[in-house]
């Protein structure tokens, strides 16, 4: 078995790109580790380094605590599954399979043992004699596989193995290559950028952005209490909401999330609250899920948004309602760009106006002067500084991540008798809420 360990692993490519920026993952003995994330954001270049097909530029890179910055890829006791499939096209299916143990001077009679088992596992037994040419995508997959497998190695990575398949294979093989490395007890270092491959494959899951990692925790941890507002908008179908609110504070009472037309009230009993109660007066980001919002009739009162019904998409086993309520949303659009700010191009600062409210038994209560610069939006002065708002009420100089009229994704029935301009209203369960600060990172993040 193995372990592996990247202690502030960074790569720099001759031409200045930083593709792996100091990157810290320790993967246990037998865990199934994923890493996640768009295109070019340094998974695949995780995995060479773990390899040894590439070199790190700095940091270390330890197996079974050991380090290996030094050690040849023979020597790493790892099989690498690729994309590509990579198999001997003038190779029978056998032959690739015991390919490696033949390099490895294993006798022919124990090597073909190995592979007959080997094929067997993986339900290609009958195919031995064929060559690739005669296999379909995925049982040309299953033996890439088998040929990775048959070397007993302590380390398996695999590279996006899954993605030059079709749907319903991807799915047939997910299942097959997350119990087989269980069966087996090999640890493994799986790169994707198929969230649902995963969500459903993965003991932990690492999510990477630009070569920074961004989160790291069980699918459950991830999806549910998302560390960055990155990894909040880059996990969930349909995307979670992410709604721009403005906090006030009433002491003892509530926290009123002011989002355009609509208001909710975090209890001040909620463990979140005292965190929350640390931006009054400013704008955070509210996240909601469709799973957070059940339609309601529209005279329902509590904690209830109101709105009009945009469009719809039909899924079959479920109807999509994206609901027009009044309040911007924040939009992660550059998934793969830089590190995660709120709309404007410094991020979504904490601004306010230069007459701050303070909240007190009586209501809302003036505090002239109270701003600061830098902090929420606006000079000493009281002009708008960088991510505040012109006269149009709009953010000046929109950046990667902007605001425009939200669209709340709603989970309905099939085909359900409501279409486009209908209202809606949805009660919100407050305590599957999210919150980001301006540089979008959780709020709440000691709470469990």
């Amino acid at each position: 078995m193995a372990t592996v360990a990247l202690k502030d692993v960074t790569k720099v490519f001759p031409d200045g790109t930083i593709a792996v920026d100091n990157v810290n993952l320790d993967v246990g003995d037998g865990e199934f580790m994923v890493l996640l994330g768009p295109s070019g954001c340094g998974k695949s270049t995780v995995l060479r380094m773990v390899a040894g097909l590439e070199d790190p530029t700095s940091g270390a890179i330890v197996l079974d605590g050991e380090l290996a910055n030094d050690l040849a890829p023979r020597d790493r006791k790892i099989a690498m599954v690729f994309q590509d499939f990579a198999l001997y096209p003038h190779m029978t299916v056998g032959d690739n399979i015991g390919f490696p143990l033949r390099l490895s001077g294993v006798d022919a009679e124990p090597r073909s043992e190995r592979v007959a088992d080997v094929a067997s596992a993986l339900g290609i037994g009958d195919v031995l004699g064929r060559r690739p040419s005669q296999l379909s995508g995925g049982q040309r997959q299953r033996v890439a596989m088998g040929r990775a497998i048959v070397r007993r190695p302590g380390l398996f990575l695999m590279d996006e193995p899954l993605s030059n398949l079709d749907s319903g294979l991807r799915a047939e093989l997910r299942a097959e290559i997350s119990g087989l490395t269980r069966e087996l007890g090999v640890t493994t270092l799986y790169v994707t950028h198929d969230q649902a491959e995963a969500l459903t494959m993965a003991d932990r899951v690492a999510i990477m952005r630009r070569g920074v990692l961004q989160d790291v925790g069980t699918p459950t941890q991830v999806y549910g209490r998302p560390a960055t507002l990155y990894v909040a908008a880059f996990l969930g179908a349909p995307r979670m909401n992410l709604l721009e609110a403005q906090v006030y504070v009433h002491l003892d009472r509530h926290i009123a999330l002011h989002m355009g037309e609509q208001t909710l009230y975090l209890p001040w009993n909620d463990i979140r609250a005292r965190a929350v109660a640390h931006y009054h007066g400013e704008r955070i980001v509210v996240g909601m899920r469709a799973e957070a919002l059940v339609p309601v009739p529209v005279d329902t009162e509590g904690d209830v948004l109101r709105g009009r019904i945009r469009y719809l998409e039909h899924h079959g086993h479920e109807s999509l309602a994206f609901l027009d309520i009044g309040a911007y949303a924040v939009i992660v659009d550059d998934i793969g760009g830089t590190p995660p700010e709120v709309a404007g191009p410094r991020g979504l600062r904490r601004f306010g106006n230069l007459v701050k409210r303070v909240a007190g038994r009586g209501g809302e209560q003036e505090l002239v002067g109270a701003s600061v610069a830098g902090h929420n939006g606006r000079g000493g002065n009281g002009k708008p500084g960088p991510g505040g708002r012109n006269s149009e009420g709009v953010f000046s100089d929109p950046g990667r991540h902007h605001r425009r009229p939200a669209e709340l994704a709603v989970r309905l029935a099939p085909y359900p008798a409501v279409g486009s301009g209908h209202p809606l209203a949805v009660s919100v369960r407050m305590e599957a809420l999210h919150f980001f600060d301006d540089r979008g990172q959780r709020i709440d993040v000691g709470w469990r």
